[in-house]
């Protein structure tokens, strides 16, 4: 079974809590530890917690923290929507969440209730939540006050929002559904159901959705009377008492709660009298308003009755107060264990809960959204921490970054150049530099200086370098920081901020060298796309591989991606797809997916093939329709360059893509370039994924 389950709303009180409550009994039969998460919570008085989470904390007895199992409040949450910071939302929603699935078997996640100042924004937010934790979802949604077409329809329009964004809707519930027309709802349901997904029709249970007195007393903030031991009683319906007891006694209706003047014993004396005769319904409970009391001695005669009702005193007047009475919705809290099981009843009667069972059990999701493959690496960085060298110090973006990825105890970083003016850079920015955390050496004082020197003039004394030329070369940071890698060091380094390409890779060619089995050193961008990640190679280093070229950059790009947790069907891309085309440049990729698939016959593999036919399902069953990769590819292998470095540029601007790279591949150790345009977050992800390429070649 996937990790976890989104359960989200269409709209405010759907009754979403009978759902939760039914999928947790289920998730509780099939796993020994089950967590539960809500990333966004309404805001409460202090003192007061979400009574969902309390629930089902308390009911199921579930061993987590109240304060592990939320993310955000509502106005935490708009806080950081208004001021621009809605990334550093969903990073966190994330690494809240990650951190909960790591401590048990299968998490259920509640979405918000729509109910509070944030309605406008919640349900965006439930479906992009939902989406960056690439979860298998179930929709929750009210027939109440709706006729079937409508009720229908509506839950249609928020199946199809969650589908548009990616999200796999898995099951829909349509709730609070009239006796009489449950049958025409299933039917209609069943109807617009293309895509196989579990339908629950639960209908309305005025037992469920009716408030006790207690719930009636806590928001309108009354003071009971009497019948304290009662407030348990459900209002299934409220009347206001206001005309004379005999008009009043026809109108009675069984659970109701009577709203009348505190003045007004003839009809207070008259309701309790009612209640305790077989002849007319019970009540739920009185309410008096105004501010007013019966008189002493109508107060003694009601302390002497037995069984009396909940009698509640309001200062506001009636029609304020039925208006406040009428606005009051129930809840399900914890100590109401009848309506706990009632629930749970009534989701097992109405729900298929073995075709629910196997819907989540053989969920799979290809989505990736570039937040969660962020998150991902930079999970995978901490788990073994690197060390990671980084020439340009004194570049501001380098500084910024450094002290981020320490901050966040990624790695740990030695930056190079002179300490004195990289402190007073660090200074100027207003940044805070821990020494402790990060290293700063300067080449020419440096302790290693004389043995690196000596080491490049033996790798390179062939090449007629002399001694003195190798001191040179080594007071250079991009030399000096590479020998730092090949000595063991640190464990990779990222440069190119300031420096060129060649002046970043040239000394990892002269002395940290290819790896075995590897001739050709190729680069790839993760591209983070709003759906998936593609791996894009070569676009940075080589110009026009030749077929055996081309075949290894394919089969390291689809190493690379494995490592890094994309599934690789690999498109050797060209401006025609299969047979179709002829000529030097879609021979030379037709020669080296034929090579490529010699050396791999494991992977999938396709070429030649079109950018179109190669990403979108449509075309790509049109044009090779018995390819296991067409319309489905991962990696994209770029025939030379300039097509490459090109389309990742274009792809990268007009879809807002994340580019992450590029990653050079096939060195014996890592070294990344960066390109003299980067931003910080290139810096910080560019190291990220060099401390993971370290990991790998442990």
């Amino acid at each position: 079974m996937k990790k976890g389950i989104y359960i989200a709303n269409t709209e405010a009180w759907t009754g979403k809590s009978i759902i939760a409550l039914g999928v947790m009994k289920m998730l509780l039969a099939k796993a020994n530890k089950v967590g539960y998460f809500r990333p966004i919570i309404s805001d409460f008085p202090e003192g007061e917690r979400d009574n969902h989470i309390e629930t089902l904390i308390s009911y199921f007895d579930l061993d987590i923290n109240y304060e592990d199992a939320y993310g955000f409040t509502l106005s935490e949450v708009i806080d950081l929507k208004n001021s621009g910071k809605e990334d550093i939302l969903i990073d966190k929603i994330i690494e809240k969440y990650k951190s909960i699935e790591s401590k048990y078997d299968v998490v259920l996640v509640e979405g918000s209730d729509l109910i509070d100042k944030g309605v406008s924004i919640e349900f965006d937010l439930n479906v992009e939540i939902a989406k960056n934790l690439s979860l298998p979802t179930i929709i929750v949604s009210s027939a109440h006050n709706k006729t079937v077409s409508e009720a229908v329809a509506n839950l249609e329009l928020a199946v199809q929002s969650f589908a548009d964004e990616d999200v796999k809707v898995q099951a829909v519930f349509m709730n609070k559904v009239d006796e009489d027309v449950y049958d025409e709802m299933t039917a209609e349901l069943e109807k617009v159901n293309t895509n196989n997904t579990v339908i629950g029709v639960i209908p309305l249970n005025k037992k469920l959705y009716s408030p006790t007195v207690r719930e009636i007393n806590e928001e309108i903030g009354g003071k009971v009377l009497f019948g304290e031991d009662l407030l348990g009683n459900q209002a299934e319906a409220f009347h206001v008492g206001a005309m004379q007891l005999r008009n009043y006694l026809a109108r009675m209706n069984n659970n109701c709660l009577m709203i009348t003047p505190g003045d007004r014993a003839d009809i207070i004396i008259g309701a309790l009298q009612a209640n305790a005769s077989t002849n007319y319904p019970s009540i739920a409970g009185i309410v008096l308003t105004g501010g007013l009391v019966p008189e002493e001695t109508v107060m003694r005669l009601i302390s002497g009755l037995p069984n009396v009702v909940p009698i509640i005193s309001v200062k506001e007047a009636t029609f304020v107060a039925a208006n406040n009475i009428g606005n009051v919705k129930a809840r399900i809290r914890p100590r109401d264990t009848s309506k706990l099981d009632l629930s749970i009843n009534t989701f097992d009667k109405h729900v298929n809960i073995e075709a629910l069972e196997e819907k989540f059990r053989t969920f799979e999701s290809d989505v990736m959204t570039p937040r969660m493959f962020q998150y991902n690496l930079v999970s995978k960085a901490k788990s073994s921490k690197k060390h990671i060298v980084l020439p340009e110090g004194s570049d501001s973006r380098i500084l910024e970054a450094a002290i981020n990825l320490v901050n966040q105890n990624v790695v740990d970083i030695t930056l190079l150049g002179n300490k004195e003016n990289i402190i007073l850079k660090v200074n100027a920015l207003g940044l805070k530099l821990n020494e402790k955390k990060i290293n700063i050496i300067d080449p020419v004082s440096s302790e290693y200086f004389e043995d690196y020197w000596k080491t490049y003039y033996e790798i390179r004394k062939h090449k007629n370098v002399s001694e003195t030329k190798a001191k040179d070369i080594m007071l250079d940071v991009s030399y000096f920081g590479t020998m730092m890698v090949h000595k063991g060091h640190a464990d990779g380094m990222v440069s190119g901020a300031i420096n060129t390409t060649a002046h970043t890779i040239i000394p990892s060619f002269q002395f940290i060298k290819t790896r075995p089995g590897v001739s050709t050193v190729s680069s790839v961008f993760f591209m983070c796309l709003a759906d998936h990640v593609a791996v894009f190679g070569d676009c940075a280093v080589n110009v026009d591989p030749n077929a055996d070229q081309l075949a290894e950059i394919a089969i390291s790009s689809a190493e690379s991606a494995i490592a890094f947790g994309v599934k690789p069907k690999i498109a050797l891309l060209s401006y025609s797809s299969g047979s179709s085309g002829t000529g030097e440049q879609v021979d030379k990729v037709r020669s080296a997916t034929e090579k490529a698939i010699a050396l791999r016959p494991d992977l999938k593999i396709e070429g030649p093939i079109q950018y179109d036919a190669a990403v979108d399902p449509t075309v790509g069953k049109s044009k090779m329709p018995n390819s296991e990769v067409a319309g489905e590819a991962t990696v994209l292998i770029f025939p030379d360059l300039n097509t490459g470095n090109n389309t990742y540029k274009a792809v990268q601007r007009e879809t807002g893509a994340i580019a992450i790279g590029p990653m050079l591949q096939g060195l014996n150790k890592p070294v990344n370039d960066l390109s003299r345009g980067c931003t910080v977050d290139d810096i910080f992800n560019t190291v990220v994924i060099t401390a993971i390429q370290a990991q790998d070649q442990e």
